[in-house]
């Protein structure tokens, strides 16, 4: 385990570093200041949030997959995220996600990961199940279930209880499907390590599998994994056990949580601030990727631009683990004001870095960074 450094003098010291800073005028906006965690250095704090493309074939990446990730290298992002990437086949949201379950799946990724570094991004890879939430169809397909009998697969959970009407009911898991998950998840984490990704990052958000013990309104179980909220973490602890036995102890982790279901009942931020606490303590978790909701359809959550910023800020407060903001950040002046009053340590981008590849270079020149991020090749068009 890590031992983390008092994070009261790790604020002093900030702090008296952020006043030298000002002392001198340093030009650099926050949002492209460099972050060093463990042993990874990431250009700046902009990280492509892992969103799902829809456009695998058996789990196999393709040069879709390497054309989209390798121009947000190109970009200017710091962190550079797949989508999920699935453990079995059964733990796949749609036929045609992503996996990383043989060494031909590594290989592929693997030359993917390498023209991301070799761009200035650091290359990161999202893990996850999607439990009872998999075998549904591409969202302009309809994302409804997809059955058995038309190409889909029997899905598992924490518990036999569907997800929404029309879905179909998962096979609760018993404790040795548990076991072999874990199992299935380490393997995973190997194949990821050596593919060559530097940031590993575990999908325990969305009403995805691990989302699903967490919740109450998901997790019904009576034995050792279900009822409290010690039970119901559980299976998720004993993961991280794994994976960090498997996970270089120098290279980040980072966990991508629901901090709120948004229904009265379920799973809500004060079990998350108590969850990141005990990772604290545990000390294999670095930074905490604060999204919401996704595990009930009753969910009724209030959109508006940064709106997850204050689960970050609270996490990040409340614990002295890193955070990640996501959710509707378009404009760098948000992105910056997030970073630079300490809200979070990361703002991760999804649809905005989807529709322009370049939005941090573009970013840079808005907030008028001294260091040119502009590859080479792209210098002459900078215009912005």
């Amino acid at each position: 385990m890590t031992t983390r450094p008092d994070t009261k003098k790790l604020d002093s010291r900030t702090s008296g570093e952020n006043e030298r800073r000002i002392l001198r005028r340093d030009p650099n906006p926050h949002l492209f200041r460099p972050l060093k965690i463990r042993s990874v250095t990431v250009r700046n704090r902009i990280m492509l949030s892992p969103m799902c493309q829809y456009s695998a074939s058996d789990g196999m990446p393709n040069e879709w997959h390497f054309v989209h990730l390798g121009a947000r290298a190109v970009g200017g992002a710091g962190i550079v995220s797949t989508e999920a990437v699935h453990t079995e086949p059964r733990g796949r949201i749609t036929k045609h996600c992503l996996g990383l379950w043989s060494d031909e799946q590594r290989d592929a990724l693997k030359r993917i990961a390498e023209f991301v570094e070799l761009n200035g991004a650091t290359p990161a890879i999202q893990l996850g199940h999607a439990g009872r939430k998999a075998s549904v169809g591409r969202p302009w397909e309809g994302s409804s279930q997809v059955l058995p009998d038309d190409g889909g697969w029997q899905t598992i959970g924490a518990s036999s209880q569907a997800y929404a009407n029309g879905f179909l009911v998962p096979k609760a898991m018993s404790r040795d499907e548990i076991s072999k998950n874990i199992d299935a998840l380490v393997h995973s984490v190997r194949r990821a390590r050596e593919a060559g990704f530097k940031i590993l990052e575990i999908h325990a958000a969305h009403g995805y599998l691990f989302h699903q013990f967490f919740s109450p309104l998901s997790n019904l179980r009576t034995d050792k994994y279900g009822g409290s909220f010690e039970n119901r973490v559980r299976f998720f602890l004993e993961s991280l056990d794994g994976i960090r036995a498997e996970w270089p102890s120098d290279l980040p982790l980072f966990v991508r949580l629901s901090v709120t279901d948004w229904v009265e009942g379920g799973w809500d931020v004060q079990d998350s601030v108590r969850l990141c606490n005990i990772l604290e303590e545990r000390g294999d978790v670095d930074l905490i990727d604060c999204s919401s909701g996704g595990n009930d359809p009753r969910q009724k959550i209030p959109i508006h631009p940064g709106y997850q910023t204050k689960f970050s800020q609270e996490i990040k407060q409340k614990t002295g683990l890193l955070t990640a903001s996501v959710g509707l950040i378009n404009s760098p002046d948000l992105a910056e004001a997030i970073i630079a009053n300490g809200w979070s340590d990361v703002v991760a981008l999804g649809r905005t870095l989807m529709s322009d590849p370049h939005w941090p270079l573009r970013a840079a020149n808005a907030l008028k960074h001294n260091s040119n991020l502009w590859p080479e090749q792209y210098e002459r068009s900078n215009i912005f």
